[in-house]
C-alpha cells in the first residue's frame, strides 16, 4: 500500500494550497494507513494534522522542509520522539539566532540535531554528507513524477545514487494541495509570495496540476517501472514510530523552599493569604478552602498554582496592578492567593466550573494587567524566571478573511486599487453576514460586472482562500511555560517584539495537546486606572485605593442609570447604554448582570427581555421551577450564567460538578449532536426521576441547551464589574484624571479620543490645547482642567517631545527662534506641524496665531545669515491672515486627531436646523413614536452577528450621541454610503421607552460637511 510521506499543508506560508485537516480527510478517503506532513520550516500545521488524523483513525506523521544554509532543503520526518525533539530543537536553533522570518541551518545544525531523524534525498545535497550526517539506515532516495521531462532526468540520477550507496527508493507525490482543483490557488499563492501578478509570473507557476494527493493506484500505475519504490513507502512509514499522542510535554514544579513540598508551601500561601482576604475568616470559606486544596493535591496542580501565585506576587511587589478573572474567579483558593479579586464564597460561584475531577483537563487561570510597559515587565518576569527556551507566548494563526482575501487575490489578478478599495468595503470582517448572502451578491454591490471572466475566477480563489494560514503572528497574551526546555515541545522562534520568543503552535493547538498556558492579557483600562490613581495622588494629592472603593456611591449609579457612561469599562457600548436606563443598577451586583446581559447569550436565549420586564415590575420573578428559586433568586428567575445552567442541571437533574462541566463543554464551540443527545437523554432522565415533567421539563432543556453555547461565566462578569464599577467611580469623582489617563491609554473601547475629549467638554471639563510652554509628553491635569499632552501631536517623535519639556523646565522659550535653536533635534516637518496646531502661539510674551506662528516658524527654520540679522524678523508681523474657526478645527484634527474648540457639526448648526433636525440632547425628551430626523458624525457601526442583519449607528454632535438602528434591507440597499461616509442624516421614527431613546431609521442621505475628522469605530 501507498502511503504519503512528503505532503505540504498552507502551514508552508503561500507554499501550499490546503489545510492539514483536507489532506487528513483526503488520505482517510483514499484509504490510507497514515500520512506525513511536512511544511517548511516549522510544525505549525501538526497539531491540527494529528487531531483529525485521531478523528479518521490514521497515523499522524511529523517532519518539515528545513531550509540549509549551503542550498536547498533537508526533507526530514520524526522517527522517534528524540527525532522530533531535535527536529524541534533544529527548527529554533536557526530560527532564534536569525531573527523573525528568516533561517538556515548551517552544517553543525544538522548534525548537532540529526538522531531519530530520517531524511529524504532527491539529489539536492551530496548522499556523502547526508550519511555522514544521518546515518546510512536514515537516509531515503525519494523519487517524484508530474510529468516533467526535467524532473524524469533528476529521477535517474536519484536511481543512480540509491544503487551506488544501497539506499532504498521511496515514491512521493510532493503533495501541495489535497485535491487537484487547488492548483489555481496555489499558483496566486505563489504569486503572492513572490508580490507579483499572475500574468507576469511565467515560469514562477506551476507546470501542471499533479501535485496533489493520489490514491494508491494512480501512484503504482505511475512507478510501475519501480513498484518498490511504492511498497518502500509502507515499510518507511512503520519506522515512523512517533505521533504527538507521545510529546512527553510536562509542568515546571515550583520550588519549595526549606525543604518542603509544592502541596505544603501552596496550603502555607492560601491560609495566610485567607487570613487578609476574608475578614473574618468564617467556616463557610475554611471548608471550601479545604475542599480545593484536597482536589488541587489530587490532581498535583500545587505547582500550577504556584506558579500564577509567583506571577501575582511579582506584579503586587512591583506596584503592577493584576486581576485574575475568568474562571478561576469561582475559586476561594485564588481569591485567598490573591489571583482574583471576587469573594467566591459571598457571590455563591460555582467552583466546579473552574475544576473538577471529572474535567481530566488543567485548569485556566487568565490575569489582566496594564497594558503596556508594565505588562511587558511581566511578560519578561516568566521569561527571566523559566528562562528563554523554558516560556513562549503562544502563536496566533493569521488567516485569510474577506478584506486581506479581496486585496492578495485582487492584486494577483490584475485590479486597480480603486477597484479593491471598492470590493473590499463591501466584505464584511467581522459581525453579521447573511447567510443566504453569496460572494457574487456582495461584489455586485461594488460594481463589478459579474459576467467578467476575470471577475468570476476571483470570486472563485476568494471562496477559497478564505480560512487558510497566511502567516504566524503573536497571541496577545497566552504564555506556555514547560519544564526543562519547551524547544523540545515545539519550536520556537522570535517575535517581532524584542524580548520575546513564540512557541509555532496557537493557543488552541497548545489546549489540544495539553500544554500549560497562563494568559497575561493587556487591559487598557486597568492601565487607565493605575494611571488615574497616580495623576489624583499628584493633582489632588489624595490616595485611591482600589481595592476599597465604596460600593455604593450614589452619583456612580446616577450615571449608569443615564446611560452616561462613554469611556467606561464594559458599559460604554451603545447596547450598554440602550439597556442601562431600563435596568437601572441601584448595586453592585446589578453592575455584575449588566456586564453579562448585553452578550449573545442572553440574546440569542432570549433572556433578556424577561429579565427587563422583571427589572421593571411588569412581570413576577417567577422561577421554571420551585427547585431552581435559589439558583435563580438574584437574577429574577430568569438564567443569565454558565454557572446558573450547570447548577440548574445539578438540581433540576442530579447532575455531578463534573458531569454539568461536561455539559458545558459539548455545547461548546464545536458541539457534538451525538454527545448533545447523550446529554439530553441524561437531563430528561434525572429530571423525571426529580418528578420534573411535561411544560415544565421541556422549557428547562430548551433554556440550558439554547442557552449554554453562549453563556457568560458568572466570575467573569464580577471580576469585569469590578473595574466597571471603578472606572465608573473614577470618572465621577476625578473626571480630569480619569479623561488625561484614557487619553495617554489609547486605543481602548468604543470611542475614538475625539468623543472622550467632547463629553468630558460636554460634563463642564475645561480642555486646554497642546502648548509647548505648558504640556508635558502625556495628557495631564492643570490646576484641575485637562491639558492635551505633546504625544498627541502626529509625527511629533517621543524623544524630541520629552526633550521639549526638559529644555522649557531648564528655562522658559522666549521665541520661536529660540525654541528652534535650543532644540536642534526637532524636524522641519516636526515644528511645521506644532505650529499648525497652535502649540507654538504663547512662547514668548508677544501671543501669536498659528499662521503668524508658521510664518515664524519658516524664518527660524532658514536664517536670514550674518548680513541681515539684525533686522530681527521675529519682530516683524507675518504677512498671513488668521485661520477662521474651520481651518483651525481642521487643523487641530489633522495634526492630533482631538480638539479643544468647537465640534465640527456645532459649525454646520444652522444647515441642520433649517432641515428639522433635532440635537442629541433634545431626543429623550420627545414622544415616543414620533418621526424625526437626527445627524451627525458617524462615531460607530455595528452590525453584531446575533441581530439578523440589523445595524446600529451611533451619530456625535455638539450635544452628545443619537442612537440609530437600522434594518437588513435598507443597511443593504444603501451599503456604500452606510460603510463609507462620515456625516449621515437619518430620518425614522423615535422609540422612546424608559429613557432609552434610539431612531428606527426610514431614510438616510448622506452630508457633505467636508473631510471625515473623527474616525468611526466600525464593526468590531
Amino acid at each position: 500500500m501507498f502511503v504519503e510521506v512528503h505532503a505540504r499543508s498552507a502551514f508552508s506560508f503561500l507554499n501550499g494550497a490546503s489545510a492539514p485537516e483536507d489532506l487528513v480527510e483526503a488520505a482517510a478517503r483514499l484509504g490510507m494507513e497514515s500520512i506525513a506532513l511536512v511544511d517548511i520550516d516549522n510544525v505549525s500545521g501538526a497539531p491540527r494534522f494529528f487531531m483529525e488524523a485521531k478523528k479518521q483513525g490514521l497515523r499522524a506523521h511529523v517532519g518539515a522542509e528545513v531550509t540549509a544554509a549551503a542550498g536547498g532543503r533537508h526533507v526530514l520526518l520524526a522517527a522517534s520522539r528524540t527525532g522530533y525533539q531535535n527536529l524541534c530543537r533544529l527548527i529554533t536553533s536557526m530560527k532564534l539566532r536569525a531573527g523573525k522570518g528568516k533561517g538556515a541551518a548551517s552544517e553543525e545544525e544538522f548534525r548537532q540535531y540529526s538522531s531519530g531523524l530520517i531524511c529524504l534525498t532527491r539529489g539536492g545535497q551530496p548522499v556523502e554528507r547526508l550519511l555522514s550526517i544521518y546515518g546510512r539506515d536514515n537516509v531515503y532516495c525519494e523519487l517524484q513524477r508530474h510529468f516533467d521531462r526535467q524532473e524524469e532526468a533528476r529521477n535517474a540520477q536519484v536511481r543512480d545514487l540509491a544503487a551506488r550507496y544501497s539506499l532504498p527508493l521511496i515514491a512521493s507525490n510532493g503533495v501541495l494541495y489535497a485535491d487537484a482543483g487547488k492548483r489555481e490557488l496555489y499558483d496566486v499563492m505563489t504569486c503572492i509570495r513572490n508580490k507579483t501578478r499572475i500574468a507576469e509570473a511565467g515560469r514562477l507557476l506551476a507546470k501542471n496540476s499533479e501535485r496533489y494527493l493520489k490514491a494508491d493506484a494512480e501512484m503504482r500505475r505511475l512507478f510501475s517501472d519501480i513498484p518498490e519504490a511504492i511498497t518502500g513507502t509502507l515499510s518507511l512509514a512503520r519506522r515512523l514510530d512517533f505521533t504527538l499522542a507521545n510529546l512527553g510535554y510536562r509542568f515546571p514544579p515550583y520550588p519549595a523552599p526549606d525543604g518542603g513540598t509544592q502541596n505544603s508551601f501552596l496550603r502555607e500561601r492560601v491560609e495566610e493569604g485567607a487570613r487578609g482576604r476574608f475578614q473574618p475568616l468564617h467556616e463557610k470559606a475554611r471548608k471550601q478552602i479545604e475542599r480545593e486544596l484536597k482536589l488541587i493535591e489530587k490532581l498535583d496542580l500545587a505547582g500550577y498554582f504556584l506558579i500564577v501565585w509567583d506571577i501575582v506576587r511579582f506584579c503586587r511587589e512591583n506596584g503592577i496592578l493584576a486581576q485574575g478573572r475568568g474562571s478561576a474567579a469561582n475559586s476561594a483558593v485564588c481569591y485567598a492567593l490573591g489571583i482574583t479579586a471576587v469573594d467566591p464564597i459571598a457571590l455563591d460561584l460555582l467552583f466546579e466550573r473552574f475544576l473538577s475531577e471529572e474535567r481530566g483537563e488543567w485548569p485556566d487561570i487568565d490575569i489582566d494587567l496594564p497594558s503596556g510597559d508594565q505588562r511587558e515587565k511581566v511578560i519578561q518576569y516568566v521569561y527571566q524566571r523559566y528562562g528563554k527556551l523554558g516560556a513562549a507566548m503562544t502563536a496566533n494563526v493569521i488567516t485569510y478573511r474577506g478584506r486581506s482575501g479581496v486585496r492578495d487575490i485582487g492584486k494577483v489578478l490584475g485590479f486597480g486599487e480603486d477597484e479593491l478599495d471598492r470590493m473590499a468595503g463591501v466584505v464584511s470582517r467581522w459581525g453579521w453576514r447573511d447567510p443566504e448572502e453569496s460572494a457574487e451578491e456582495q461584489f455586485s454591490r461594488a460594481q463589478c460586472d459579474l459576467k467578467d471572466p476575470r471577475l468570476v475566477k476571483f470570486i472563485e480563489l476568494f471562496k477559497q482562500i478564505q480560512h487558510l494560514p497566511r502567516h504566524l503572528g503573536q497571541h496577545s497574551g497566552g504564555m506556555v511555560i514547560c519544564q526543562g526546555s519547551l524547544d523540545s515541545v515545539a519550536p520556537l522562534e522570535p517575535a517581532a517584539m524584542p524580548g520575546r520568543v513564540v512557541i509555532q503552535w496557537d493557543k488552541e493547538d497548545c489546549a489540544d495537546l495539553g500544554l500549560i498556558k497562563v494568559d497575561l492579557l493587556g487591559l487598557g483600562m486597568l492601565a487607565a486606572l493605575e494611571e488615574t490613581v497616580e495623576l489624583v495622588r499628584e493633582a489632588y494629592g489624595e490616595e485611591v485605593d482600589l481595592a476599597h472603593l465604596p460600593q455604593d456611591d450614589p452619583e456612580v449609579y446616577a450615571a449608569l442609570q443615564q446611560a452616561d457612561t462613554v469611556g467606561l469599562f464594559q458599559v460604554e457600548s451603545r447596547a450598554q447604554m440602550a439597556s442601562l436606563p431600563l435596568t437601572r443598577p441601584e448595586k453592585f451586583y446589578d453592575v455584575v448582570v449588566q456586564v453579562a446581559i448585553i452578550r449573545p447569550g442572553p440574546i440569542v436565549g432570549r433572556m433578556y427581555h424577561p429579565y427587563v420586564r422583571r427589572r421593571q415590575g411588569l412581570e413576577p420573578p417567577v422561577s421554571l421551577h420551585p427547585s431552581l428559586d435559589a439558583v435563580l433568586k438574584r437574577t429574577l428567575g430568569v438564567p443569565l450564567f454558565q454557572e446558573q445552567l450547570l447548577r440548574m442541571a445539578m438540581i433540576a437533574a442530579n447532575f455531578t460538578g463534573g458531569e454539568a462541566e461536561e455539559l458545558r463543554r459539548a455545547m461548546g464551540f464545536q458541539r457534538s449532536p451525538k454527545r448533545m443527545r447523550a446529554i439530553e437523554e441524561r437531563l430528561r432522565a434525572g429530571m423525571l426521576a426529580n418528578g420534573i415533567t411535561g411544560e415544565t421539563q421541556e422549557k428547562i432543556i430548551q433554556s440550558i441547551t439554547s442557552f449554554a453555547l453562549y453563556g457568560f461565566p458568572e466570575s467573569h462578569a464580577a471580576s469585569f464589574a469590578l473595574l466597571a464599577y471603578a472606572s465608573a467611580y473614577l470618572r465621577t469623582r476625578y473626571m480630569a484624571a480619569f479623561t488625561a489617563a484614557l487619553l495617554n491609554n489609547q486605543p481602548m473601547g468604543f470611542y475614538h479620543p475625539s468623543t472622550i475629549v467632547k463629553d468630558a467638554q460636554r460634563h463642564g471639563l475645561r480642555v486646554l490645547p497642546v502648548d509647548v510652554t505648558r504640556s508635558k509628553w502625556r495628557a495631564a491635569v492643570e490646576d484641575k482642567h485637562l491639558r492635551l499632552g505633546l504625544n498627541y501631536v502626529r509625527g511629533l517623535r517621543e524623544p524630541v517631545g520629552r526633550r521639549i519639556v526638559e529644555e522649557r523646565e531648564r528655562r522658559p522659550f522666549t521665541s520661536i527662534a529660540d525654541f528652534k535653536q535650543r532644540l536642534l533635534e526637532v524636524h522641519k516637518d516636526e515644528l511645521r506641524q506644532l505650529a499648525e496646531i497652535g502649540a507654538l502661539n504663547f512662547i514668548g510674551d508677544e501671543k501669536s496665531h498659528r499662521r503668524e506662528a508658521l510664518w515664524r516658524s519658516e524664518l527660524a527654520l532658514k536664517p536670514a545669515g550674518p548680513l541681515f540679522e539684525s533686522l530681527e524678523p521675529e519682530s516683524a508681523a507675518s504677512p498671513l491672515a488668521p485661520m477662521n474657526t474651520f481651518e483651525r478645527l481642521a487643523a487641530d484634527f489633522r495634526g492630533t486627531g482631538v480638539t479643544a474648540g468647537v465640534h465640527p457639526v456645532a459649525l454646520h448648526r444652522k444647515h441642520l436646523d433649517a432641515l428639522g433636525v433635532v440635537k442629541a440632547s433634545e431626543l429623550r425628551g420627545m414622544r415616543h413614536n414620533s418621526r424625526v430626523r437626527i445627524a451627525g458624525c458617524v462615531i460607530c457601526r455595528q452590525r453584531p452577528e446575533t441581530a439578523k442583519g440589523f445595524a446600529f449607528y451611533s451619530l456625535e454632535d455638539e450635544t452628545g450621541i443619537s442612537n440609530a438602528i437600522v434594518e437588513p434591507k435598507m443597511f443593504e440597499a444603501n451599503k456604500l454610503l452606510m460603510v463609507r461616509e462620515p456625516y449621515l442624516l437619518f430620518e425614522g421614527i423615535l422609540q422612546n421607552q424608559g429613557g432609552a431613546a434610539s431612531v428606527k431609521v426610514m431614510r438616510t442621505e448622506p452630508l457633505r460637511f467636508g473631510p471625515e475628522l473623527i474616525e468611526s469605530h466600525d464593526f468590531c
